[in-house]
């Protein structure tokens, strides 16, 4: 037990698969582990480097490990899946991830607290919410369109169509269908729904300072900021701002060679939801400036008409997403406010 300085865990439901490994990386035991017993196994292990995939429970479990005194590494499975040899099994899982942690270019993933991990619920309840709204919403427009009534687009005008039916100020039905009532008492039902998680929501930026910072930049509303706090937390994660766009996708996909550069799309790689609420903010943000004409207002406004104007509103919103989460690092990583005209005030610092 005194030579383990590595060990490789294959999470499951119930049984696990245990790699240790001594500092040359040979193997000293492999075992299956119960539930039950993988607390005792590793408190009874000396101080080791743990690796794990980061999936359905790792970062409870990195958690507990770390309170016992081991270093623990969670990784992407994708960057672990090289590692394996020849057919895959529990066994070679756990000794790919006991060999793939100890790589010195290997990209790990930050350890989520526990309150980080109840506002990504929030978040992610948030979302089914908003998800069957929309379902129940189709489905509406779907059975009415059937009787000749076709109603506007937006929530807003759904719930007005409804009830005009309902006070029987439309004359399409002899009498209001069950289907209408049932399906119009659950829309009401989610939207009060979406309304308290925004309210909680906005409840838990309201007492966090990371989120009221992120508030200040244009575009950026409760629920990215809420959202970035809960997945990013601060930027130690990343060495730069655009470590963090290329996390969340938002940067051309490369196929390079032979010193020549093929840039492709934006990569979509990374966290979807976090991508979503940044170029849905940007796409409001253009909106704003070019309804209000403030190209003239900061540099930062002057980017935004200016890039507009060159390549397109839809190609602008991506790059304003891109500017976005480099900006947000920034804040994060140095713990400033948004500033529209920040590039000036550094040059008159220089000068």
């Amino acid at each position: 037990m005194k030579d383990i300085t590595t060990i490789g865990i294959d999470l499951a439901k119930n049984v696990f698969q245990v790699h240790a490994a001594d500092r040359f990386g040979n193997k000293i035991w492999s075992k299956k582990v119960s539930r039950n017993k993988l607390k005792e196994l590793i408190i009874n292990t000396p101080a080791s480097l743990i690796g794990m995939e980061a999936c359905c429970g790792s970062h409870y479990w990195a958690r507990e490990f770390t309170a016992m005194g081991h270093e623990v590494k969670l990784m992407n499975p994708q960057f672990v899946k090289p590692y394996v040899k020849n057919n895959k099994n529990d066994a070679r899982d756990a000794e790919a991830i006991s060999e793939a942690v100890t790589r010195p270019t290997m990209r790990f993933v930050p350890i989520k607290t526990a309150e980080q991990q109840n506002l990504i619920a929030l978040h992610t309840m948030r979302s089914q919410v908003v998800s069957r709204r929309t379902q129940v919403s189709n489905c509406l427009r779907g059975l009415l369109a059937e009787q000749g009534i076709i109603c506007a687009q937006g929530h807003a005008a759904l719930r007005r169509c409804l009830m005009d039916i309902l006070a029987g100020d439309l004359k399409a039905f002899q009498a209001i269908p069950f289907w209408m009532s049932d399906l119009h008492a659950e829309l009401m039902s989610l939207d009060d729904r979406v309304k308290a998680y925004d309210a909680e929501l906005k409840r838990n930026s309201a007492v966090s300072e990371v989120a009221q910072r992120l508030l200040t930049i244009p575009g950026v509303g409760q629920v990215t900021a809420g959202a970035i706090e809960a997945k990013i937390g601060g930027a130690n994660c990343f060495k730069s701002g655009r470590d963090m766009a290329a996390f969340l996708g938002l940067v051309p996909k490369q196929n390079s060679s032979g010193g020549k550069e093929r840039l492709g799309g934006i990569s979509k790689r990374g966290d979807q939801y976090l991508r979503n609420l940044l170029i849905h903010g940007a796409r409001a943000e253009i909106r704003v400036s070019l309804k209000h004409n403030k190209g003239e207002s900061s540099l930062y406004h002057s980017w935004v008409v200016k890039t507009v104007n060159r390549i397109g509103k839809n190609k602008a919103a991506v790059a304003l997403a891109n500017k976005h989460a480099r900006i947000i690092w920034a804040m994060l990583k140095h713990k400033r406010s948004f500033n529209a005209n920040f590039a000036e005030v550094f040059v008159g610092k220089a000068a």
